[in-house]
């Protein structure tokens, strides 16, 4: 599977203990996940940038996150614009219930992202 990078809008900034938020681009924080061939290595949380904003707050999200290399979005609910921005940087996105713990979340979403190929494994020659 090689690594991968999961982002999770969250509700604090528990970790993997933390609940998926029900809102994308005004959740307070997101979890970044980073696994590697399927077993977990870093977690980190970070302070979501457009959690104040009143409308746009979903594709700041997203460009937050393409910065960071994400590859995939697991969220309960995603908006239009962010939707189409996920899809347009090629990012996986799974929708999960919200209120699920990142930890199940992460188990729900892993067998549509197991098949992503790792940025690592790229042709860097061209």
């Amino acid at each position: 599977m090689g690594k991968v990078r999961v982002a999770l809008p969250t509700k604090d900034d528990k970790g993997l203990d933390d609940e998926v938020s029900e809102m994308f681009g005004k959740a307070k924080t997101i979890t970044i996940v980073d696994i590697s061939d399927g077993k977990i290595e870093e977690v980190k949380m970070i302070q979501n940038p457009a959690a104040s904003f009143r409308f746009g707050a979903g594709p700041i999200v997203v460009k937050t996150l393409v910065d960071m290399r994400t590859d995939v979005i697991v969220a309960g609910e995603l908006g239009p614009g962010a939707s189409a921005l996920i899809e347009d940087h090629k990012m996986c996105k799974v929708t999960v219930k919200p209120g699920t713990r990142v930890r199940e979340a992460i188990k729900i979403a892993e067998p549509r992202f197991v098949k992503i190929r790792s940025r690592d494994f790229e042709d860097s020659s061209s």
